[in-house]
């Protein structure tokens, strides 16, 4: 793979940009050679030589939780014809998709999703990658086939990927082995580590990796204290899905006495390396516990929402001050607006009051709380920091569509407010990657998209 070449320092000149939580007027930034922000200088007349921008900017997302074959699937799970419809059918059902999708349908597939991501306002995504081997569950002959698509969809479209190989020993707690359906997952912690280190022996610039565990239902104990160990001082972020349904919790208290947080922390397992993915069910022992930790948890609102999942307690979580970001997961949702929205609403729903995220006397606008929440928790879940308008950051924005009709005439103080709640189809205008605009895609790539849709037999 080629990486795409380094571009010269850049001018942006802005309106108005968010900076530091608020809107800052007249913002000069200029993007270094680097293709990270090498200054940035609100109350700044525009430069004759400065790129001027004809509306305001916000600092793009990291997508923390993302499974790319999984946007293949998206439409198709809708319909219950007799038995209860839960997480657990959604699952099997998924499963026929991960059985037959080959490494160039998932590149066409992913370069497809991360277009769609970076429009919906993500220039990084945090891959959770257990589909591995060939569909009969035998390794490719090059054990980074899949792992290889992903990160050339990166590249072809710019967005900046993390790499998380997944740790997948076993069906259940009570199920020492994987069942049929799951034998492209299958990992071992050594295979999982050979993983992350071949993705790096790339040395893609825009593409990094770390790791991750499916879930204590999917990996043994020891296996978790191993990883652990053989990860030893590497500061790249550690996933896993938890605590996501209540079968689960039951599942983990009856094999270990525990719930899963409470047998993360039990073990000394956590730090800030790790981020819990889901993270729904929990007890306010639970969420004191991991504020200690220093761990972060990503939060998946829309996906949650589809799958009948629950809502995570978000209150007790921003109380706590435990890094949040966002992730498309399943892919239902690709933008992060549409993300924040069901975050808050799933609470006012519960609460039945308004306004629940927001901080009275210091941070009353809800929008503002959340999204500078899940830009920090983002950069953490990423091992990415620096992130947002910050000088030494990602030169990344969203040029934002004011003139959108869900947008005119709400004041410029209310912009992020009407992005989040007032729903505009089409927010952003454009998307800036390390300084370089993302080019729109073409018809050729959607029609090669639908025609993989088809041939797995999900258009």
């Amino acid at each position: 793979m080629n990486s795409p070449p380094v571009h010269d320092g850049r001018l942006f000149w802005a309106p108005q940009a968010w900076l530091q939580g608020a809107w800052a007027e007249d913002v000069l930034l200029r993007a270094g050679p680097d293709g990270r922000w090498a200054e940035i200088h609100p109350g700044t007349a525009c430069p004759p030589w400065s790129e001027r921008l004809p509306g305001p900017v916000l600092p793009a997302l990291v997508n923390a939780h993302s499974h790319a074959f999984q946007r293949a699937f998206v439409g198709l799970a809708e319909r219950r014809e007799s038995d209860p419809d839960d997480f657990w059918s959604w699952r099997d059902r998924m499963y026929g998709v991960a059985l037959r999708i080959t490494p160039e349908q998932l590149r066409v597939v992913a370069e497809h999703l991360y277009a769609e991501l970076l429009a919906g306002g993500y220039t990084h995504t945090c891959e959770f990658h257990y589909l591995h081997h060939a569909p009969d569950g035998r390794p490719y002959a090059d054990a980074l086939a899949m792992s290889r698509a992903l990160a050339e969809a990166a590249v072809a479209t710019g967005m900046r990927l993390t790499l998380l190989p997944v740790l997948y020993e076993r069906a259940g707690f009570a199920q020492p082995v994987l069942r049929e359906d799951q034998r492209r997952f299958a990992t071992t912690v050594d295979g999982v580590l050979k993983l992350r280190d071949g993705v790096r022996a790339w040395r893609l610039p825009q593409v990094d990796a770390g790791v991750a565990v499916h879930s204590l239902r999917a990996a043994r104990p020891s296996s978790l204290h191993e990883l652990v160990r053989m990860l030893g001082g590497d500061a790249a972020p550690i996933h896993i899905h938890v605590a996501e349904q209540t079968a689960e919790v039951d599942d983990c208290l009856a094999a270990t006495g525990t719930r899963p947080i409470g047998w993360l922390c039990r073990e000394g397992l956590l730090d800030a390396r790790w981020q819990l993915v889901h993270a729904t069910h929990t007890t306010p022992d639970e969420i004191t516990a991991v504020a200690g930790s220093g761990a972060g948890v990503v939060l998946c609102p829309g996906t949650e929402a589809n799958l009948g999942d629950g809502l995570a307690d978000l209150p007790g979580w921003l109380a706590a001050g435990v890094p949040l970001s966002l992730g498309s997961d399943s892919q239902v949702t690709r933008a992060w607006p549409e993300e924040l929205r069901w975050l808050e609403y799933g609470q006012r729903l519960r609460r039945r009051q308004r306004n629940v995220a927001a901080a009275p006397g210091r941070q009353p606008a809800t929008a503002a709380r959340l999204f500078d929440a899940v830009l920090q928790g983002g950069a953490t879940a990423a091992a990415r920091p620096p992130h947002g308008l910050a000088v030494g950051a990602s030169a990344d924005l969203l040029l934002l569509n004011a003139h959108d009709d869900a947008l005119r005439g709400l004041p410029p103080s209310h912009l992020l407010d009407g992005v989040v709640f007032a729903a505009p189809q089409r927010p952003f205008v454009r998307t800036l990657v390390g300084g370089r605009w993302v080019p729109p895609r073409g018809a050729a790539a959607g029609a090669e998209f639908e025609r993989v849709l088809h041939s797995l037999g999900s258009g």
